[in-house]
């Protein structure tokens, strides 16, 4: 049985202060939350990440950042490597989402060098995947979501002894309060979990976990995940507050 990633990605939000004030009620809080079949992950801003590690030391929360670049060093103005992340002791990158794609212009081929690199570097991807409402309105998501898979994936070969992550996130799902039905997100997950099968075989694709993001909340967690190829979720807005995560961290498995 694949293990839930409840995944928080804070984007850009929070100062060291506010950082320290989160922890010291979310840390409380899990240690009356059973974590059995569970794996908590929190992306802060790249600002607070070391202080987050130090913070979470001993801890069962892990730590992810919200991007990286594909090289270990050089001339990359403005880019974080994935060495200087594996250096604080981050385990996952959140790549290709939507914001990045969509604000900051990254491709396709863009978010799959990411990958490649932070694969390749010894982190694990996040990789987000999704259509916009008009790709949707147009009967185009599985088509999207397929290119997205395909070329982000284009340069890892090999998964066997390596972890992988997949992040559905429907574009106009993403901080607009409009979830995805239960039933319209394992649509999704499910071709996903058959695109992975085509790239790498049934061992992997079975041990690959699939995300969902889109205003996920404490009312909506447990419809989702009890789908057969929802594997966690990644959560922006919820997040942010530490009741609430914690509410959406003791969901029932």
């Amino acid at each position: 049985m694949r293990q839930i990633l409840l995944a928080g990605n804070w984007k850009m939000h929070k100062t060291l202060a506010e950082v320290k004030a989160y922890f010291e009620v979310f840390l409380k809080g899990l240690e009356k939350i059973d974590l059995s079949g569970k794996e908590i992950m929190i992306a802060p801003p790249f600002t607070a990440l070391a202080y987050s590690r130090k913070l979470t030391e001993g801890s069962p929360v892990k730590l992810g950042a919200q991007n990286a670049c594909w090289e270990e060093k050089g001339a990359f103005t403005g880019e974080i490597s994935p060495m200087m992340l594996k250096e604080l002791g981050i385990e996952y990158v959140i790549l290709g989402h939507s914001e990045r794609r969509h604000i900051f212009g990254e491709t396709d081929e863009l978010v799959a060098k990411r990958v490649e690199g932070v694969f390749r570097l010894g982190l694990t991807p996040i990789l987000c995947v999704g259509e916009t409402l008009a790709e949707r309105q147009n009967q185009k998501t599985l088509e999207v979501v397929k290119r997205q898979v395909e070329i982000g994936l284009k340069g890892i070969k090999e998964l066997s002894q390596r972890d992988l992550v997949i992040a559905y996130e429907p574009v106009w799902a993403i901080g607009t309060g409009i979830t995805a039905t239960p039933e319209q997100a394992e649509e999704v997950h499910s071709f996903i979990r058959d695109s992975l099968l085509r790239l790498y075989g049934e061992e992997i694709a079975n041990k690959i976990r699939i995300l969902y993001g889109g205003s996920v909340t404490p009312e909506n967690i447990a419809s989702l995940i009890n789908q057969p190829n929802i594997d966690g979720v990644l959560v922006g807005g919820a997040s942010l507050d530490p009741e609430k995560f914690l509410k959406i961290c003791s969901v029932t498995l």
